[in-house]
């Protein structure tokens, strides 16, 4: 076979040029894997920390907590829960006596002196206008009378003493024999064991009602004024 010289003929493949686009499609193929094995790898730790956080929030939803931590021991509506209108629960600082239109009072104007509800158990009676500054913190305040069995009081007395911003003393005009009252909301029963009483302390205790969130249980008056 001959060839016209004034024709180009085909030249072989340069293998250098091959091995170059090889190479090529080897790194691109890589590239693919090592990015696809990134996005299932992130995939999966979503996948994984999604589960575990159903995991804690079911685990805290079992421990009565919020998985915000905060406590929330006895959820859900409190049967018999008297509240008031927190925009009409004026709060001034007064001097003297205020009379209040409830027994215990749940709110209103006040003492500027508090008193103290770091867990603080009074055995005598305490001025109204310093127990409600005390709520205005986020203190729930515990109140008996001579109709609460005596087992009651030393139950609730512990309790209370186990529990920051809460304060207990007794109280004679109050209807029921036990009252739990924090501002603007109370409730009445009848005994330490009453479900309620985990329920308002639960909800109660710096709640989203308390009026000035932050403010302290010490500092103020720790004893009963004269």
């Amino acid at each position: 076979m001959s060839f016209d010289p004034r024709y180009p003929q085909p030249q072989a493949p340069d293998p250098r040029a091959r091995s170059t686009r090889n190479r090529a499609i080897a790194i691109g193929l890589g590239a693919a894997v090592v990015a696809g094995l990134v996005a299932f790898g992130s995939f999966t730790l979503l996948e994984s920390s999604a589960a575990d956080e159903k995991s804690d929030n079911a685990s805290a939803a079992h421990d009565g907590k919020h998985p915000g931590g905060h406590g929330d021991a006895k959820g859900g509506a409190i049967d018999g829960l008297k509240s008031w209108d927190a925009a009409k629960l004026t709060r001034n600082h007064v001097a003297g006596t205020v009379d209040y239109p409830m027994k215990p009072p749940v709110g209103g104007d006040h003492n500027p002196s508090w008193m103290n509800c770091d867990g603080d158990v009074y055995e005598k009676a305490v001025p109204d206008v310093n127990a409600v500054h005390a709520l205005e913190h986020g203190a729930v305040w515990v109140t008996y009378n001579d109709k609460a069995a005596d087992s009651d009081v030393a139950a609730l007395a512990e309790r209370v003493r186990k529990t920051p911003f809460t304060l207990m003393s007794p109280y004679a005009g109050q209807e029921g024999a036990i009252t739990l009252s924090a501002w603007g909301k109370q409730v009445t029963v009848d005994s330490a064991d009453d479900r309620r009483v985990d329920q308002f302390l639960a909800q109660y205790v710096q709640g989203a009602q308390t009026p000035e969130p932050g403010a302290p249980c010490t500092g103020g008056l720790a004893t009963v004024p004269q």
